[in-house]
C-alpha cells in the first residue's frame, strides 16, 4: 500500500491500522444497539448508550486535544488502543459471564469514546509529520483513512457483527478488542519522533486549551470552515433523525430495502474519499467546496421530494460523496494551515464546535419532523444554500492561498528564531 501510494511506509503502517479498528468498531457498533434492545425495550435507555460515546467530545475533547500536543502522539495513539482493546475484553468478559446491562454498556461507550478523542486527534495531528505537507500529499492520505473507515463501518463491520452476534452476544466485542490490539501493534511500529518541541516553559493546561480555542477564534478561515462543519452537521442531523419514517412512510421500505437505501451513501462515501485529491487537484479547493455544498443543496432536494426508493438512494450517494470530498478538504487545510505544536487543540476545538450542532439538529429535525416528514430535507437544503453564499464569500479572493502563505511565513519565522537561539547557546 505504501509504495503504490507514495505516502511512505509510516502511512502505510497507520492506514492498516485504521482499516482494522473501523471494521472493529462497525462490528460493535451493529451488536451494540442489538445488545441493548435485548436488555430493555425503552427508546431513551437506548439513546443513553449512543450519547455515551458522543458525550467525551463535549466533556473531554479540549483536554485531549492539549494532551496530544504535550504527549509523544504515536505513543499516545498505540497506548489509547491497548486501554480500548482492554475495555471492550472487559465488555466480551461481562456478556458472556451474563453481567450485561444498560448502564454497563454506557459507562462502556464512554470509556471507549475518551479514547476516540484522543486517538483522533492524535492521528489528525501526526498525519502531515507522517507525509509531509506538500502537494497533494495530505490530500491523498486523509482520502485513503476515510475511505478506509467508511468500508470499515458502513460495508465490512456491520454485516460481521450481526453475524457474530446471532453467533454469540460476547464475540462482537471480543472481534473488536482483537482489532483494536491489532492496530495498537501497528501504530506502535511507525518510526519517527511525533512530539512537538515546547516553545518556551509548560503552561497549565487551561492556558494551552486557551491558546487552541484563540487560534481558531482568531483565523478567520478556519474559524468559517469550523461554523460551515456546525452547519452541516445541524442540517443531516435533523435531516436523518427522523430517516426510518421517511422511509417507510413516504418511499414504502421494509427493513431490507431501509438499509439498502442507505448503502448508496456509503458507496457515495468510499468513492469520493478516494477522489478528493484528485478533484481538488482539477477544480482547486474553494470552488470544489462550494461546489461540494451545491451537490449536498441538491441531493437534500432530491430526498425530500421524491417518493422512489431509487432516487432517494442516488441522492443519499451524491451526498455521501460531497461530504467525503468536503471532509477530506477540509482535514487537509486544518492541517496546513495550523502549526505542528497546536494541531491537537485545534483538531478538538474544531470537532467541538462541529459535533456540538448534532444534539440541536437531532431535536429540531424531531420538531419540524412532526409538522411534514419531508420538512428536514427541504429546510435543510435551504440552510445549505446560505451557506453556500457564505463559503463563497469566505473563499473568495483567494483567502486559502493567502492564509497558507501567512502560515509558511509565521513558520520560517520561528525556524529562523530557533537556529539563532540554538547558536547563541
Amino acid at each position: 500500500m505504501s509504495r503504490r501510494t507514495g505516502l511512505g511506509r509510516n502511512f502505510g503502517k497507520l492506514w492498516a491500522a485504521a482499516s482494522v479498528s473501523t471494521v472493529g468498531d462497525g462490528i460493535s457498533l451493529t451488536a451494540g444497539p442489538l445488545l441493548a434492545a435485548t436488555l430493555t425495550r425503552d427508546p431513551l435507555q437506548i439513546g443513553v448508550v449512543g450519547a455515551a460515546a458522543f458525550l467525551p467530545w463535549v466533556l473531554v475533547g479540549l483536554v485531549s486535544g492539549a494532551l496530544v500536543d504535550r504527549l509523544d502522539r504515536r505513543r499516545l495513539m498505540w497506548t489509547v488502543d491497548l486501554a480500548r482493546a482492554a475495555v471492550l475484553a472487559g465488555i466480551a468478559a461481562a456478556v458472556l459471564a451474563g453481567w450485561a446491562s444498560i448502564p454497563l454498556l454506557a459507562a462502556g461507550a464512554f470509556l471507549l469514546g475518551v479514547g476516540q478523542t484522543l486517538f483522533d486527534s492524535a492521528a489528525q495531528a501526526s498525519i502531515p509529520a507522517i507525509v509531509g505537507p506538500d502537494g497533494d500529499r495530505l490530500p491523498r492520505a486523509n482520502g485513503r483513512l476515510q475511505g478506509a473507515q467508511t468500508v470499515g463501518q458502513q460495508f465490512l463491520g456491520p454485516p460481521a457483527g450481526g453475524a457474530l452476534f446471532t453467533l454469540a452476544p460476547w464475540l462482537p466485542y471480543a472481534a473488536d478488542a482483537v482489532s483494536f490490539a491489532a492496530s495498537s501493534a501497528l501504530v506502535s511500529r511507525i518510526r519517527g519522533r511525533f512530539s512537538v518541541e515546547p516553545t518556551g516553559a509548560r503552561r497549565s493546561l487551561r492556558a494551552e486549551i486557551a491558546e487552541g480555542l484563540r487560534w481558531l477564534v482568531r483565523h478567520r478561515l478556519l474559524r468559517g470552515l469550523a461554523v460551515q462543519a456546525a452547519v452541516a452537521n445541524l442540517v443531516f442531523t435533523g435531516s436523518e433523525v427522523t430517516l426510518v419514517l421517511f422511509a417507510q412512510e413516504r418511499l414504502g421500505l421494509g427493513n431490507v430495502g431501509y438499509g439498502l437505501m442507505l448503502t448508496g451513501g456509503a458507496i457515495g462515501a468510499v468513492a469520493g474519499s478516494f477522489a478528493a485529491a484528485r478533484v481538488t487537484a482539477w477544480c482547486g479547493e474553494s470552488r470544489t467546496f462550494v461546489a461540494t455544498i451545491a451537490l449536498t443543496v441538491a441531493s437534500l432536494l432530491l430526498v425530500g421530494t421524491t417518493t422512489t426508493a431509487w432516487v432517494a438512494a442516488a441522492g443519499f450517494a451524491l451526498s455521501g460523496g460531497a461530504v467525503a470530498i468536503a471532509n477530506v478538504l477540509i482535514q487537509s487545510l486544518r492541517q496546513a494551515l495550523t502549526p505542528a505544536r497546536l494541531l491537537g487543540r485545534l483538531v478538538a476545538a474544531y470537532r467541538l464546535v462541529g459535533l456540538g450542532a448534532i444534539p440541536v439538529g437531532a431535536v429540531l429535525g424531531g420538531l419540524v419532523g412532526r409538522i411534514d416528514l419531508r420538512l428536514p430535507w427541504l429546510l435543510g437544503a435551504a440552510v445549505m444554500a446560505v451557506a453556500g453564499v457564505v463559503a463563497a464569500r469566505l473563499l473568495a479572493g483567494g483567502a486559502i492561498e493567502r492564509a497558507k502563505a501567512a502560515i509558511g511565513g509565521a513558520e520560517a519565522r520561528n525556524s529562523d528564531e530557533r537556529a539563532q537561539s540554538g547558536a547563541l547557546r
